[in-house]
This record gives structure tokens, sequence and C-alpha cells, in this order.
């Protein structure tokens, strides 16, 4: 679509743009300028006579991002800020089709591409490198938030509807459907969700964050399609609207943007949705929080939570953030390590640390993976301990390590995890809407230099501990407790209600139900030619080719990048493995795990963490797997340790991973208290990571690469440790983790070093010396049987997945793969088992360099209906598929090829890169064959590959799923987790 803003395609250099307080740019009027020395870059703040307000961070990166955030103070359980946030989405005045979010995802380069709702606020944010794009999706989503159509067909999809088994016959069972109802349905069987509900109900009792703003099951239904209109009339109004925008865009033609689209169509509209204070409780409380889970032994968590200080007051943050980290931030902490140390459970309890996502902060320590009946000592075990830290004291360097970490936090500008773009608008975002200083949270430089001199005049942190902590009765003890029948209470709890709500349907209305089933099953196709999309033009066909060097010594190869990096020092050591027995490569991860988490060169567990604290941003070990570009078989293995620090701190940091590496300290009691965390750790992302979990198990079938991750990382894993738990031999275990230690100093090494060029000569001798130089050897993991595999858990909804082994990343057919992939995801799967089933997600992904296909599921009502979903993509590449389709592939595809780095990734990317075979000459070669695919190619390679007996099935579920998919011909192997 042609462009109505083409000013928005320059610019300018930041010295031209950066205005003066004082300065209006039509109805907007400067407010503040402030530098942001430490990331090169400018805070700038507008106000709008309507009351809007805008933060612009000026700052020279070629990723750009904008967002708009409304306060929304719901006061129920409904979830309307949550479906409204879906439906806002589905349609606008001026792209009226059903799903522009969803149909913008293909025909876009962005970077990142979301909504969110939170407990007090909701936001729609995107960022992108590509300026027309950037465009693109501003138009898009400035029209969604103001002018949605919001229409009823809309709310029954994605809120809530009555809906029979089968959809065309008004006798058969009549359920409860929508894609919000069935999201929320899946999380609140999360025990991580159900604490965070379960923290604000019981701290802020009398306000908006007693009410769950996603929506309770049980709840949803009760919201009507007249309430939702309301709640967006009230809230989605300039005056209550925070703007923010990052990057190069020139601020002026940004603003007349929004003035011209948004602004200029509204009158003042004051909404009063400030969250007053929470009345002080005048004694703790107790509260006790089931959950669907049969693990009544050790599935229980507890938590003691407080209310602590308004987050928006930036020196008071800044301050509980610090003891956060002091007291819980890692092994050696002088709260963790009682708590762990105590074998009441096995890891900190979901809420522990401090949670500025309320407008008064609140601040929770605790332990899961425990019995009911240890809730008491946990309590008191707390307590005692906050009370002896308070009268003894904290350790200067405790402290003096945390506000290293913040240093390090401070300079560093990554995009790992999310756009550094986004991550600036998330760190400003709870100070702005509550009416703090945004500015305080980017910029901590005086506030670090104003806390450094209150500790010069005495303690400022066990005052704290005293006053908020332990005289402070604004204080919930909350217990997490499994509950086995909950499930099967539940699913008869939603058939009462849904016979309940439907008693008094005539047979008109039951008419209704079928006929609106019908409609959203065989809705038109939308004209998309509605929508702005970017070209083939648009797609960037070379790939980074940051500078480096290699020096090649006796057994270790060298490889220095000079980057932009802050003054921080970036360092790889990648051990490609020799020869390992199955069970040792089945112990690496764990190995990798425990190395950094335990004792070494004569410290004990504790020592070394502090060690790391002091001098580093953290080390970290990976285990890592993968093949080559023309061999799917053969998988090459490695063990790669990571870590970061401060320029000063450059040659502590090669000393600590020489150590961690050449002569960590297993202990017995140490390893116990990580495989507990572990097994406590998998068993709480069962459910959240289910589609992941699914996806593995079924690849493990067709792919040795996928075989051995379903080993090391899937229910296999989780398994065996469970088994490492009953058993408990630790000696046995130490062992032999002692004899990987070995085998890893034998092999050669990698070192790869990003840094600026000041510090690119740092000696790395002391690592050269360990490794004895061992050529890589290879693995040929078994599959597994070719069997569909399902696995039962506490969940009311399901993650399907079904996979398909196909050709390395070197074959001619890749690419059309990769393409194929995008295809099926927006234009099938989404149509399929989204909108017309129910599901929160669908999915189809091709992993290029491990040739696995595969489509899944994710918090799914259905088990049989998707996997025959699966088996009809032949049906659907029959159809009348256009260029526009195939385009749109390609654009989606090619950002899957082009992902954001930045200075701390782009050189050990390449690096890697080029020493596993993948060299920049061959990732611009797949590029260009990719751009040649057509159509046919996408139907040549589905009837090649994807084909019913190349399949391999699987399912998480809370149900034997047999008796839904006999009549498909699926007989699933069933075990319980």
């Amino acid at each position: 679509m042609t462009s109505t803003n083409p000013a928005l395609h320059s610019a300018a250099p930041l010295s031209q743009t950066v205005p003066s307080v004082g300065e209006q740019f039509g109805r907007y009027t400067v407010e503040r300028v402030e530098a942001l020395p430490d990331v090169a870059a400018t805070y700038i703040e507008l106000k709008h006579e309507l009351g809007s307000r805008h933060i612009h961070i000026a700052r020279d990166d070629e990723n750009a991002a904008f967002s708009v955030t409304f306060p929304t103070v719901p006061k129920d359980s409904t979830g309307v800020p949550h479906i409204l946030e879906h439906i806002a989405l589905m349609g606008s005045q001026r792209y009226p089709v059903s799903d522009p979010f969803f149909a913008m995802i293909p025909r876009s380069l962005n970077t990142f591409m979301n909504a969110m709702t939170s407990a007090d606020w909701t936001t729609y944010l995107f960022s992108t490198r590509n300026p027309q794009d950037f465009q693109n999706l501003l138009g898009i989503y400035l029209d969604a938030a103001f002018f949605p159509r919001l229409t009823r067909e809309s709310f029954l999809r994605d809120g809530h509807r009555f809906e029979n088994a089968d959809p065309a016959d008004a006798t058969s069972e009549l359920k409860m459907q929508g894609v919000v109802y069935n999201e929320m349905k899946g999380a609140m069987a999360s025990p991580g969700m159900l604490m965070g509900k379960a923290l604000g109900q019981a701290l802020y009792p009398d306000l908006t964050y007693a009410n769950n703003s996603g929506g309770s099951p049980e709840h949803i239904p009760e919201l009507t399609y007249e309430n939702l209109k309301a709640f967006h009339a009230a809230h989605y109004h300039p005056s209550n609207a925070f703007f923010y925008s990052y990057g190069q865009t020139p601020l002026p033609e940004l603003l007349d943007v929004i003035e011209q689209n948004v602004m200029a169509k509204f009158e003042p509209h004051p909404l009063d949705v400030q969250i007053p204070d929470q009345p002080n409780f005048e004694a703790p409380r107790q509260d006790s929080v089931p959950y669907p889970a049969t693990d009544t032994e050790r599935g229980s968590q507890v938590l003691l939570a407080w209310k602590v200080t308004p987050t928006y007051q930036a020196y008071d943050n800044l301050k509980w953030s610090v003891l956060s980290e002091v007291l819980l931030g890692n092994p050696a902490a002088p709260l963790y390590k009682p708590l762990i140390d105590s074998g009441l459970g096995s890891a900190l309890a979901d809420g522990s640390g401090y949670q500025d996502n309320f407008r008064e902060a609140a601040f929770g320590a605790g332990l899961k993976g425990l019995s009911a009946e240890n809730a008491p000592k946990v309590e008191s075990l707390v307590l005692d301990t906050l009370r002896q830290i308070a009268e003894n004291g904290l350790d200067d360097e405790l402290i003096d390590s945390a506000l290293h970490q913040f240093e390090i936090a401070q300079r560093e500008v990554s995009n790992a995890g999310m756009p550094y773009a986004l991550k600036m608008m998330f760190a400003v975002l709870n100070p702005w809407l509550y009416g703090g200083d945004p500015v305080a949270s980017l910029n901590l430089a005086d506030d670090l230099s104003k806390l450094k001199g209150e500790r010069g005049q005495g303690r400022v942190f066990e005052p704290m501990i005293q006053k908020w902590l332990l005289d402070n009765p604004h204080r919930a003890t909350l217990t997490l407790t499994p509950d086995p029948t909950m499930q099967e209470q539940q699913a008869q709890a939603e058939k009462a209600m849904v016979a309940r709500l439907s008693a008094h349907l005539s047979d008109a209305d039951r008419a209704r139900i079928v006929k609106d089933a019908l409609a959203l099953q065989n809705a038109p196709e939308d004209d998309h030619a509605l929508l702005p999309t970017l070209t083939l033009a648009d797609i960037t066909l070379d790939v980074p080719r940051p500078e480096y060097t290699r020096e090649d010594l006796p057994h270790v190869s060298v490889f220095r990048a000079a980057q932009p990096t802050g003054g921080l020092v970036y360092l790889d050591v990648q051990l490609p493995l020799p020869e390992l027995t199955g069970e040792q490569l089945e112990l690496l991860p764990f190995y990798a795990f425990a190395v950094t988490r335990n004792g070494a060169a004569g410290l004990d567990p504790v020592a070394l963490t502090r060690r790391i604290e002091a001098v580093t941003g953290g080390i970290g070990a990976a285990a890592g797997k993968g093949t080559g570009p023309d061999d799917l078989e053969t998988v090459r293995t490695s063990l790669t340790f990571s870590g970061k620090a401060l320029s000063r701190n450059a040659g502590e940091l090669v000393k600590l991973l020489r150590d961690v590496i050449a002569e960590p300290n297993f202990s017995d009691e140490r390893l116990g208290q990580l495989v507990n965390q572990r097994v406590a750790g998998m068993r709480s992302g069962l459910v959240s990571n289910g589609a992941a979990y699914a996806s593995t198990l079924a690849g493990a079938q067709v792919s040795p690469l996928e075989a051995l991750d379903e080993r090391q990382g899937g229910f296999t894993a989780f398994k065996r440790l469970q088994q490492w738990q009953a058993g408990a031999d630790w000696s046995g275990l130490r062992q032999r983790l002692e004899e990987l230690t070995a085998i890893i100093k034998t092999a050669s090494a990698r070192l790869a070093l990003s840094a600026t060029e000041a510090d690119l000569n740092l000696d790395l001798t002391p690592l050269a010396e360990v490794f004895g130089g061992q050529a890589r050897h290879t693995a040929t993991p078994t599959l597994a049987p070719r069997t569909p595999q399902a696995r039962i858990t506490d969940t009311p909804v399901a993650y399907n997945a079904v996979a398909y082994a196909t050709v390395p990343y070197d074959h001619a057919d890749s690419p059309a793969l990769l393409v194929l992939s995008k295809l099926l995801r927006t234009e099938y799967l989404l149509k399929e088992l989204r909108e017309k089933g129910g599901a929160y997600g669908g999915s189809a992904s091709f992993d290029s360099r491990s040739g696995v296909f595969t489509m899944s599921s994710y918090r799914d009502p259905h088990i049989a209906r998707t996997f025959t979903v699966f088996g009809e993509v032949a049906g659907f590449l029959s159809g009348n598929l256009t260029e526009r389709e195939l385009t749109e592939a390609l654009l989606s595809a090619s950002r899957q090829l082009d992902p954001l780095l930045s200075a701390d990734s782009v050189a050990r990317s390449r690096i890697f890169s080029d020493l596993a075979g993948f060299s920049a000459d061959k990732q611009e070669d797949y590029k260009a064959r990719m751009m040649r695919v057509t159509l046919d190619d996408l139907r040549r390679v589905q009837r090649t590959y994807l084909t019913p007996e190349r399949a391999a099935y699987a399912t998480l579920s809370g149900r034997d799923p047999n008796a839904e998919t006999e009549e498909q011909g699926l007989r699933f192997e069933v075990e319980s987790i």
C-alpha cells in the first residue's frame, strides 16, 4: 500500500532533531529533555493539549519502536481489558478486516509485534528496522487502539460463546468456547500464574489488583458485549494514553502522524483511573489457594509477601531493587541460602523478590517444592532469618556486588530476549503511569551516587528490613496447595455453569448459537489489499559480516572482534566435545546447570558465587548440539561457557572462567539441592511450555538431533531428574560429574572475545592452558520408537504436535520448507485452530538446521480435531493461493533468517556459525534460493515430506486422547507425568 506519510522515511542526525524545553509541535509541548549518557541517547517528554503524554528516546539505533499504553483498571474478573486487547486488534475503521494484527505479521519485517495486558494497564507495541514497516505498523496500531470495530463476531470468537460439540448440530453437547476463555483456562492451571493473582488479591484486597485482569474462566462468561464497548469508550482515549517512541524516527513527523490520525478526531475526556493507596492491615493475614495438581508430596508453595513503598518513588524503588538482589539474588544471598539449606523446599517460591508491577510495591520470600505441613516452618524461617540480618547487619561486600550488577545493567545495550528499544519502554512505564520520574529509571547515576552517600552515613538496608518487613503488619502468607481432584471439579463446574446459563434458552436461541458457530467456521475471506505491506524488495539478502581475527594456538583457537560494547567484555569458551557415552550426553545439561552453582578452585559454592557477583555480570554454561549443513544424521555436541564483565574486571573474568572449567568442586549436598530445583522448575514449566515439550516429543521420533534434545531436556529428562531425586545418590552423581570434567578438559577450545578495540588484547593464556586438544567426536542418537505419544498432566487444555523429518540446510528443498511453514501458520493453522477451534495458538515451524518440520497447537480445547487439521494441509494447498500469500510467506521466512542482533551477540553469532559450516556465503546463498521459491514448490515439498507415513505425533493434555482419536487411526501410548 502506498504510504500517506512519506516524511517518516527520512532520519536526520539526532543532533538536528533534539528539541528544547518549551518548544511546540502543533498541540504538543516539550516538557523535558534529558541526556542519557550511558547509552548515548536523549530523553524527550511531551504533553498534548488533550492530556496525552509522549516519551521519545532519540538514539542512533537502526531498530525503531512505538507503543501506546492505557491505564486499565478492571473492577471485576471478567477479563474485560484482556478480551478488549484481543478484539481491538481484530479490525478497525481504516482496516476493516477480521484480524489485521495476524494478517500484518507476514506483511512485515518487525523485530517485535504484540499487545499485552497487565494488572492495571494495556499496551500495544512493536519494533522494526524498516522505516516503511514502522509507518505501516504505526497506522495499524493507532487505528486499532482508537477506532476498532469491536464487532459482535470478534467478541464471540475471542471472548466467549456457546458452541455445540458438533457446531452444526443443536442437539449435541453445548460447551463454552472462546480464545481468551481457553487461554485463561490454561493459564490458571499454572502455579506461577495462580500465585501472582493470589498475591495481588491478598495484599491489595480493596484495589483493582484483587481482580484477575486476564479473566477468570468462571467469570469470563459474565462479560457482556455492551460492557466491553463501554470499557473501550472510557479507557481508550487520548486523554488516557501514554505514547512511547524510540530510535531515529524524526519526532516532528511522528507527532504529526499521531495528530492527524488520532488527536484531531477527539475532544478532551478526563478519566479518573488513579489507583489509591491500599489501607494498611492491622495484622498479618493468611490465605490458602488450591490448584490442580497431583503432586501432594512436593507440590506446595509458601510465600510471605509484604506491601512496601510506592514504586513511583525512584530512589526507594532503587533501594528495594538492590535489597532484593542482596537478600535473594543468588545462592549465596543471606535469605536465599537459609531457605534452600533448610531442606523444607527445593526452590524459591513464585513471587519471591521485589515486585514493582503494582502502584505500591510488594516484596516476597518463600519456597516451593514442599509439603503443605511445612508451611508454618517456612514462615518462621523467613522471619527468623530477617531478624538475624537486621540485628547482625549485611555484609558490605554483598551490597557492593549488588550495586556492581546495577552498574552493568545500566551500561549494557543488548537485544537479547527483547529489543533494547522496548526494554527501555518497560523501564519507564510503571513510574510514568504512577506519577513518578521516568528518567530516574533510565539514568541511575544520580540515585546510585545518593545511595553511596547514604551508606557512608550508616546502615541503609537493615532499617528497611526492620520497618517494612519485620515491623510491618501489612503481610500475607500465601500457601499454594495441590488438589488432585480440582481439575475434575473444575470440569464439572464448567458443565454446571453451561447448564445454568443455557437453562432458559429458547429454540430460537439455540438456532442462533448454531448460526453463529457456522458463521465463524465459514467467515468470508478478507480483502487484505486494504492492509499496508512491504514487498520482496524490502528483504535484506545479505547477512552481517563483522570483522574478527583468528589465532590458532596449541589446543585452542582464539577469535577477537571489536564491537561497541560500552566498556563491557563478552567472552565465550566453546568446547567441541570428545567422545561421550549416551549417559554422559544426557548428563551434560545438568552439568552445565550445576558447574557454575557449585564451588571451584578451593572455593565453596557460597564463596564462588560471591566472587562471580563481585567481578562479573554473570557466568553460565550451556550444552549445545547441532548438525552440519549437509548431514542430519551426525550430531555435533559442545559445551559453552560464557561470561561478561566491565573492562576493568576483564582479567578477573578470564581467571574465573578458568577456575570453573578446570577445577569445579561438586558437593553432594549442593547437588541434591540443585536436582530438587531442576525438578521444581521443570514441573512448574510443563504446562506453560507445553507446545515445546510436545513438539520435541514428536520430533524425537524422526530426528537424531531432536531425539537427543528430548533425552536432554524433554519429558525423559524430567523423569530422570525425578528418579535422581527419589534415589538421592548424590555421591554417585558427583562421581559422574567429575568424570565428565576430566573428559571436558581434554577437549580443544574456541575462545571468542567481543569488546571495544581498547580491550581486545585481553590475555587469555590462563584459559588456553586448560585444554588437551582432543578432536571433536560426533554422535548418532537413536530415534525414539515411531509411536504416537501422549503425556498426561494437570491441565484443562491440550498441546498437540506433529513432526516430519525432511532435508538438511544445503538441500534444494530446504528454503521451500521454511516458506511453507510460514504460509501454513498464517493462512491455515491460525484460522483453523484459533479462529475456528478456539485454541490460543496454532503454529508451523521449520528448523532449517535440524531439518524438522513441526505443526503444533497451544492451549487447545481439542485433540482429535486438531490432528485432523494437521492432516488436511494438502487440501488447503490445493486451494486458490496467490502470489500475495507467497510474498507474505517469503517476508516471514526472511525475518527468521535475519534476527535482531546487537554488539554483544553479532560477532559471536558470526564466529560460531562460520565454525559450524554455516558461513555468511552459505547463508546468503540460502536466502537467494529462498527468493526463487514458487507456489508449486510449496505444494511439491508438502507432497514429498509432509505425508502421513512420515508423521510423528505427540500431545500433552489432561486426558487420555485415545477415545477421541481412535476414528482417525491414531493410538497413543499414554504416560502420566
